[in-house]
């Protein structure tokens, strides 16, 4: 019988429970997708901290798990067709979480549900993470303007875009589903961690601001945010 022993990544950060799925990462925003939907869904897990100031990810370890050396990544003994599999991308990850679960992607919003998860990986996580290094972190050294306002400038576009979506809804594709798990990490790393707010014209919008609200007060969202734990 496979159990979590199993994984790759055993050796390194040893299971808790022989059944879970075992989940490795940061409480960075794309972290923070599958801690939430792991504490959404109430499917058993054992979370582990790849520590990136030890350079957790770049061992061998971890890189059987992700050969790109980034998180989140899972292992799943208990797969499809009870076979195990190991998993990395965030966006991979939810899809496949909301399929094992029967969760949060109803199949009558299933594309719309995938659209905009697409849409949140190809737009929001690049672009946000982008101007949040240009703005606040080691890019802001760089005297040359036209990189961080390239950014903060599509940064802008993809929030005034959602803005117009959630127009007359809660929620960005019908009921609460795993693209709002992905969209809101991000809305809480341009306000938090970013300072963004006010150079992406927060205030200015309509329906965002609310949503978010909305996002912030889900009681897993609040735990998920600090999962792994940090020391």
């Amino acid at each position: 019988m496979t159990t979590a022993s199993d994984s790759p990544a055993a050796s390194r950060w040893a299971p808790q429970q022989p059944k879970a799925i075992q989940f490795y990462s940061y409480p960075t925003p794309n972290g923070v997708k599958v801690s939430l939907m792991l504490e959404e869904t109430g499917l058993p897990y054992d979370a582990h901290l790849v520590d990136f100031g030890k350079g957790d990810q770049k061992t061998p370890a971890f890189l059987a798990v992700n050969p790109n050396g980034k998180i989140p990544a899972i292992y799943d003994p208990e797969g499809p067709d009870g076979r195990p599999v190991t998993l990395f991308e965030s966006g991979a990850i939810l899809l496949y979480l909301a399929e094992k679960s029967g969760k949060f992607m109803p199949a009558d919003q299933k594309w719309q549900i995938t659209q905009w998860l697409m849409f949140q990986m190809a737009g929001i996580g690049p672009m946000f993470g982008q101007f949040g290094f240009f703005h606040h972190y080691a890019g802001k050294a760089v005297e040359d303007p036209l990189p961080r306002e390239r950014y903060r400038a599509e940064a802008a576009r993809l929030l005034t875009v959602l803005d117009g979506a959630l127009e007359g809804q809660d929620w960005i594709a019908g009921d609460y589903s795993i693209a709002d798990m992905a969209i809101g990490p991000w809305l809480h790393g341009m306000m938090h961690h970013y300072k963004g707010a006010e150079a992406v014209g927060w205030n200015d919008l309509k329906n965002v601001p609310a949503y978010f609200a909305r996002f912030m007060a889900r009681p897993a969202v609040q735990r998920a945010l600090n999962i792994p734990a940090v020391a």
